[in-house]
C-alpha cells in the first residue's frame, strides 16, 4: 500500500474515531441537560390532581418521571391559567390536555390516560346522543373547548365555575352540562336529590401532557415518551388505575396516540 492509500485508510481510523467521540460527548451532554424535576400544573380535579399531591393524575405522573430521576413539582392552577404558565415557560407542562388543544406547546406521541366525557341532565328530559347534541343547549367549563371534540354541537354556553350546575339545569339555562366522570360525579354528589338527573356518557378523549416550547420541555417530553413506552408495554401502570377504581385505558395492541378500549 502506497503513501496515499495509508493516508486514505489513515483518515478513515481518525474519522471513525471522532464520529464515535462525538455520539459519546453528545450522549453525555443529553444525560447531564436532563432535568431533576419537572413542574407540573393542573386544575384541581377531585380524586386525580388533589391539591395535596394525591390522586390517579399524580400518582401517574410520579410513576412515569420520578424513576427516571426527575422528582415531580405539583402546582394546583385553574385551567386557563395552567395552559398560560407553560406557554409562557413559567411551567414545565400541564395536566388532562387534549392533542394539539393549544398552539405554541409541545405534545408528546403518547397519551396517559383518557378523559370519559358524560352529559348531566334531567332525569325527565330524553337521553342525549352523539347524533342528537346539536338539538341540545349545552354548557361546560370554560376553557374545555368541548365544541372541538363532539360532532353535531351547535348551541353552548362556558360557565365560571361548577357550583351552580344543578340549579342551572333545573331552571332550563341549559338542557345538558359536560364534563369529564368524576366532575359530573362529584356534582351529583353534591345535590339533595340526584334521581332527579341522568348521567350519560357520550366518549373518551384521550389525555396529554402538553409541554413548555423550550430545549428544557422538548427534553421532558422525550423521557415521557420513553417512559410511557416502557410502562405501558410492561402493564406497571395498571394497578394505580385499579387503586383508584379508574378505567384502565390502555389495550394490548395500543401505541403512541391510540385510545384504548374502555375496561
Amino acid at each position: 500500500m502506497g503513501r496515499v492509500g495509508l493516508r486514505w485508510l489513515l483518515g478513515l481510523v481518525l474519522l471513525s474515531v471522532g464520529l464515535t467521540v462525538a455520539r459519546e460527548q453528545a450522549c453525555a451532554g443529553a444525560l447531564s441537560d436532563k432535568p431533576t424535576d419537572i413542574v407540573l400544573v393542573s386544575e384541581h380535579w377531585n380524586a386525580y390532581t388533589e391539591a395535596d399531591g394525591s390522586g390517579l393524575g399524580w400518582d401517574l405522573m410520579r410513576e412515569v418521571f420520578q424513576p427516571a430521576g426527575i422528582k415531580v413539582q405539583a402546582r394546583t392552577e385553574p385551567y386557563t391559567r395552567a395552559v398560560g404558565l407553560v406557554q409562557r415557560g413559567e411551567a414545565d407542562a400541564w395536566v388532562g390536555a387534549y392533542e394539539n388543544e393549544v398552539q405554541g406547546t409541545l405534545y408528546p406521541k403518547w397519551h396517559y390516560d383518557n378523559d370519559e366525557i358524560y352529559a348531566l341532565g334531567l332525569a325527565s328530559n330524553p337521553a342525549p346522543t352523539l347524533k342528537t347534541l346539536g338539538s341540545y343547549h349545552l354548557a361546560w367549563v370554560r376553557g374545555y373547548e368541548f365544541q372541538r371534540y363532539l360532532p353535531n354541537v351547535a348551541h353552548f354556553n362556558e360557565v365560571a365555575r361548577r357550583d351552580h350546575i344543578l340549579s342551572m339545569l333545573d331552571h332550563a339555562r341549559a338542557d345538558l352540562y359536560i364534563d369529564a366522570k368524576p366532575e359530573v360525579d362529584f356534582i351529583l354528589g353534591q345535590g339533595k336529590e340526584p334521581q332527579r338527573f341522568r348521567t350519560t356518557y357520550l366518549m373518551a378523549i384521550p389525555l396529554f401532557l402538553s409541554f413548555a416550547d423550550n430545549p428544557r420541555g422538548r427534553v421532558l417530553r422525550d423521557v415521557f415518551d420513553q417512559r410511557m413506552e416502557q410502562l405501558v408495554r410492561s402493564g406497571k401502570l395498571r394497578p394505580i388505575f385499579a387503586r383508584w377504581h379508574q378505567p384502565y385505558p390502555f389495550g394490548s395492541g395500543d401505541g403512541p396516540g391510540k385510545s384504548g378500549a374502555r375496561q
